[in-house]
């Protein structure tokens, strides 16, 4: 008579945190930050060998971090010559800015009035940690809550395809503000903090074309100055955009 074998579960096994997955995420996030905050300028070749003893990680991870990169716009991958910071000319700053504002603005009519709280509560937890940023007078972590809760209002419409494209271009609007070179004060902080405020609050009464406008008053118009003569590409359409622009801030 053959002895029957006993059968055991099998335990599951527990994710490490050094898998492939994390990695990737963390590479991505921290040369993401590095692009966004002007660590590395706009045209600039990120040199791999550097990064992988920077960060800690092999090259593997870091190039699908840089692919994840590439696919928000932020880096470029050259023939012959590797991966380099997306360079911006006028008319991409001109394509990205009135894109990103026809977006939000689709995003707010879907949304209006808000039918789920939690998109609200994310919209006021959001404006809270932009709150803590300005306070710290972190400029580079307060352009990131920035976008963060543009995201949460977009995130009204609950439309997830939406927010991707949102988010990818607001990284981008990110990169273009690197190209001014103009690191901004706690006063301009505050200043900003000011109109993130207003929008909440008028995003809470529930009236879709009071918080268009007051969206349309939440981009800095400053951060614009002395940008035809820092990049290239002024198309007709750029330039006349950016004459609007200034015409704008003139009559707020």
């Amino acid at each position: 008579m053959t002895g029957s074998v006993e059968q055991r579960p099998v335990a599951s096994r527990a994710p490490s945190i050094t898998d492939p997955p994390s990695l990737v995420e963390l590479a991505a996030s921290t040369v993401r930050r590095m692009i966004v905050s002007g660590g590395l300028r706009c045209g600039e070749r990120i040199i791999e060998n550097r990064l992988t003893q920077e960060l800690g990680i092999s090259r593997p991870p870091l190039r699908e971090a840089l692919r994840v990169l590439e696919r928000e716009g932020l880096v470029r991958q050259l023939p012959r010559k590797g991966v380099i910071v997306t360079p911006l000319t006028l008319h991409d700053v001109y394509e990205i800015v009135t894109l990103r504002r026809e977006l939000e603005r689709l995003a707010v009519r879907l949304g209006m009035p808000v039918r789920d709280p939690a998109r609200l509560q994310r919209c006021r937890t959001a404006l809270a940690l932009l709150t803590e940023a300005a306070e710290d007078g972190d400029a580079a972590l307060f352009a990131e809550r920035t976008l963060r809760l543009r995201l949460a209002v977009v995130g009204l419409a609950g439309n997830r395809r939406l927010e991707d494209g949102c988010r990818s271009l607001g990284l981008q609007l990110m990169l273009a503000m690197t190209l001014n070179h103009r690191a901004p004060d706690r006063a301009l902080l505050e200043t900003d903090l000011s109109r993130q405020r207003r929008l909440v609050a008028v995003i809470e009464s529930g009236d879709a074309d009071t918080v268009l406008a007051e969206l349309a008053r939440c981009t800095d118009p400053s951060m614009f100055d002395g940008l035809e003569s820092t990049v290239g590409g002024h198309s007709e359409e750029a330039v006349q955009w950016l004459r609007r622009e200034r015409a704008n801030r003139e009559d707020q």
